[in-house]
């Protein structure tokens, strides 16, 4: 009889420590808590530096275009080279490393390393693509040129600031590569452009792509002194 008795007792111990089991087993999980995204910012690392510098009305021995990336390792100290017709140190096809992601979406504004390019090109490039420049009494600074077809506007704040990737800069398609709209040039050609009718309607920001996995911020500073035009400044590279 004391061995039936030890038997159920120890049975009814074996079941107790079975149900534990089974219910620490299907216990509700533990509520998991939510991270929202946080917004890009800039750690101010010098991720490129650019220093433009244009003669608005001839050719000229410091007109220049010089930068250095520390990411992917590229820099140049460009200028025009009058023997090739291009520039020395090949920014015009280098610099596209810094102007794309890996993916091809814009990381800067196309409007603004078209401007750089100037720099490394002949006047009479400058002079063919109508680049010009005026400092408003309030200290903007507007740059305009047209290139292959589509304008470009580029507008600095009073402290002849340019700040990226909120960039003040448009852009508006005003006809091909070969020939200009009639209804904003008046010889076919950027010489007669009106700009005026250009940016009167119709004009897209020219920024760093929406959906890029990275964006360059900066602040780089534009100054017109005469006919010499001047940018320079740092950009960090901010994932998105």
């Amino acid at each position: 009889m004391q061995k039936k008795i030890l038997f159920l007792l120890i049975a009814v111990s074996l079941l107790s420590v079975g149900c534990a089991k089974r219910t620490a087993e299907v216990a509700e999980p533990a509520a998991v808590e939510e991270v929202s995204s946080a917004t890009p910012v800039s750690d101010g690392s010098e991720d490129l530096t650019v220093s433009f510098q244009l003669n608005l009305n001839e050719d000229d021995a410091d007109n220049h275009f010089h930068w250095k990336g520390n990411m992917r390792y590229m820099e140049a100290e460009d200028s025009y080279d009058a023997v090739s017709g291009a520039s020395l140190l090949g920014s015009t096809h280098l610099f596209s490393a810094y102007l794309y992601d890996v993916e091809g979406k814009n990381t800067l504004s196309s409007g603004l390393r078209g401007l750089f390019l100037f720099g490394v090109n002949a006047h009479a490039t400058a002079e063919h693509d109508n680049v010009q420049a005026v400092k408003a009494d309030d200290g903007t600074i507007t740059i305009q040129y047209v290139h292959r077809g589509t304008a470009y506007r580029i507008i600095t704040d009073a402290e002849g600031v340019i700040e990226l990737p909120w960039s003040n800069i448009d852009s508006r398609k005003i006809g091909t590569p070969q020939e200009i709209e009639a209804a904003f040039s008046s010889n076919g050609e950027p010489s007669g452009v009106d700009y005026d009718k250009v940016w009167s309607e119709g004009t897209v920001r020219n920024r760093a792509a929406d959906d890029a996995m990275y964006k360059f911020y900066g602040e780089l500073q534009t100054t017109l002194e005469g006919d010499i035009l001047a940018i320079s400044g740092s950009m960090t590279a901010v994932k998105q």
